[in-house]
């Protein structure tokens, strides 16, 4: 009997992390886990508790998440097996018996409070913001009586998860906020191409000197890489030490990536393969997801030989 698959996730339960995971249908039987921070969850890989997890990789508001970012590159190696992007409007949220008169203060994340800013000057102007550590554990501070504050920020989810009532919905200064989250396994071979992929990695520069980071840039252009995405993060070694996570269109299947990553290997002290996934919202040119149809075919006709085989193989 198959062991069912367990997920670790950034919580407590009621987290935007949490919608996100399970708007990718676990299968039935799945074991879905919260943990307080985002190491923890990525830990519970590592260590074998989980054997996936789901962590907030980057905001269209706020950038991306350092703690997610650090982790991945200092830790053992994870891969990223699929990406979600995940529209973010808050609920404002409080005990049964509170109303919009009451609040005083407003427990959230800061990146949550960083998305609703104007939205609390302008509706709650005399309201103090105090920090949590995620937008759910806001609400569930609030539910057990142990919060500091009168209402929290939190996803609509929350409300559910721990029965406090809606003060206001579709709460944020910019409707189309998103967060891009992270599913991550310990290394794996990538999912086959399909046309409309994602890869991710780190850089070290190998030692800091005019034109280091145009070498980084032009192992990529050179090959007519996309990159799309380019954070810098020190590496805590030394002040003006930097990594560099870079995200770029195509698979590390694809030739002028898979170039691109040995000619970084060559000019860089450290790279470190993040995964090629398929990005979240963008649908496979047909001939490409024919192509890749047919690798999967011939892959599926390579495995049925092996069984039949066997030590022939």
């Amino acid at each position: 009997m198959t062991e069912p698959t367990t997920y670790a996730y950034f919580g407590p339960a009621g987290t935007f992390t949490e919608a996100a995971l399970r708007s990718t249908s676990p299968a039935e039987g799945s074991v879905l886990t919260p943990y307080a921070t985002v190491p923890l969850a990525l830990d519970a890989v590592r260590g074998g508790a989980a054997d996936l997890a789901m962590v907030p990789i980057e905001n269209s508001v706020e950038g991306a998440v350092p703690a997610t970012l650090d982790d991945l590159a200092g830790g053992a190696p994870l891969v990223i097996t699929a990406e979600v992007l995940l529209p973010v409007n808050f609920a404002l949220l409080a005990r049964r018996g509170t109303s919009l008169d009451d609040v005083r203060r407003v427990g959230t994340h800061p990146h949550a409070e960083a998305q609703c800013r104007r939205w609390l000057s302008q509706t709650l102007p005399g309201a103090a913001y105090v920090t949590a550590s995620s937008t759910a554990a806001a609400a569930e501070a609030l539910a057990t009586g142990t919060a500091a504050y009168d209402a929290a920020l939190s996803a609509r989810i929350a409300a559910t998860t721990y029965g406090l009532e809606v003060l206001a919905d579709q709460v944020g200064d910019n409707p189309d906020a998103v967060t891009r989250f992270a599913l991550l396994s310990r290394p794996v071979p990538p999912p086959l191409p399909t046309g409309a992929d994602r890869t991710t990695l780190v850089c070290y520069i190998r030692h800091d000197h005019p034109g280091a980071l145009m070498q980084i840039l032009e192992e990529l252009s050179v090959r007519g890489v996309n990159m799309t995405t380019i954070v810098s993060r020190p590496t805590g070694e030394r002040l003006g030490h930097y990594r560099f996570f870079i995200d770029c269109d195509g698979h590390v299947d694809d030739a002028p990536v898979g170039e691109a990553l040995m000619g970084l290997r060559r000019v860089c002290a450290e790279v470190r393969y993040l995964g090629s996934y398929r990005r979240a919202g963008v649908a496979p040119a047909p001939a490409e997801r024919a192509q890749a149809d047919a690798r999967f075919r011939e892959a599926q006709a390579w495995l049925a030989r092996v069984r039949e085989e066997g030590a022939a193989y």
